[in-house]
């Protein structure tokens, strides 16, 4: 989801649309030739040096969460709201790169995968046009999610990203994003090799943990849930941050019932999905 901005920022002096700012110095903006040669360049000034070293090995894929196209790409371009993505994909299929791979957008903003906390240094942002839930979180149409996998599978390909590195935002900053939502067809794209993915455990009666609960049982859930890569508290509480990740893991892998109770379909996909990693410690 494009992230908010606070109004005080459009008292800033800022440049027209074909600038972009590197450190104090501000650098016109050219266009660029598409890291994917099927997408259409639209230049966003909002990017900088990827910190670190750090080159694309993971793909974050977003909701726009707003009512327009037009509306989510002006914003992706204004230098006042601080916030791009590499690639907007359309409804209907056409694809707008606004970044350079090789350049830092501000898509993912605070969240944590694993032991990467900077996921705009090693990522590559695709927002994908949607209003989201604010805007009762339509289907995706077929031509947006065909027009997504052949995106994710050309850029993996030249990236060597695993499938395990393609993440929802709602992954990386549970509790704070949903995006892109339950809706989002992740078991079309694992079809496509777009992905990680089992099939979730069928929804049934059984043993469940829930929020307010502490002791051993919470602990090997958490621990289960930080192995995966989800930034959830190690303390043996079931507190609400706990609860927030369950649900992000629900949103993604087990999107039938998205409650943040584990209960035993909730815990045996997570199970079943680290057994299915290529490295479970990598």
């Amino acid at each position: 989801m494009i992230q908010s901005f606070d109004q005080s920022k459009a008292r800033r002096a800022s440049r027209a649309f074909k600038f972009m700012r590197e450190g104090d110095r501000p650098i016109r903006m050219n266009v660029f030739n598409p890291n994917y040669l099927k997408a259409e360049v639209h230049p966003s000034p909002n990017h900088g040096e990827r910190r670190d070293g750090r080159s694309p090995d993971a793909i974050l894929l977003h909701y726009t969460g707003m009512p327009t196209a037009e509306g989510a790409l002006a914003r992706l371009c204004d230098p006042v709201a601080e916030v791009s993505s590499h690639y907007l994909v359309f409804e209907d299929g056409r694809i707008l790169q606004l970044v350079p791979e090789v350049r830092r957008a501000w898509h993912a903003g605070a969240g944590r995968w694993k032991t990467d906390s900077d996921l705009n240094s090693c990522s590559i942002g695709i927002e994908i046009v949607n209003p989201g839930h604010d805007g009762a979180l339509p289907p995706y149409p077929p031509a947006q999610i065909e027009a997504v996998i052949a995106l994710c599978v050309d850029i993996s390909a030249r990236h060597a990203i695993r499938s395990e590195r393609i993440l929802a935002h709602s992954d990386i900053a549970p509790g704070r994003k949903r995006d892109p939502g339950e809706h989002f067809p992740w078991d079309a794209l694992h079809r496509r090799g777009v992905g990680h993915w089992v099939a979730p455990a069928p929804i049934a009666g059984g043993r469940f943990l829930s929020p307010g609960e502490a002791g051993q049982p919470v602990e090997a859930l958490q621990a289960m849930l930080g192995l995966y890569g989800y930034p959830c508290p190690q303390s043996g509480l079931y507190d609400r941050e706990t609860e927030a990740v369950v649900a992000a893991f629900q949103r993604r892998f087990r999107p039938a019932r998205v409650d943040g109770i584990a209960d035993a379909s909730t815990i045996t996909t997570l199970r079943d999905l680290i057994v299915a990693l290529p490295n479970p410690q990598g």
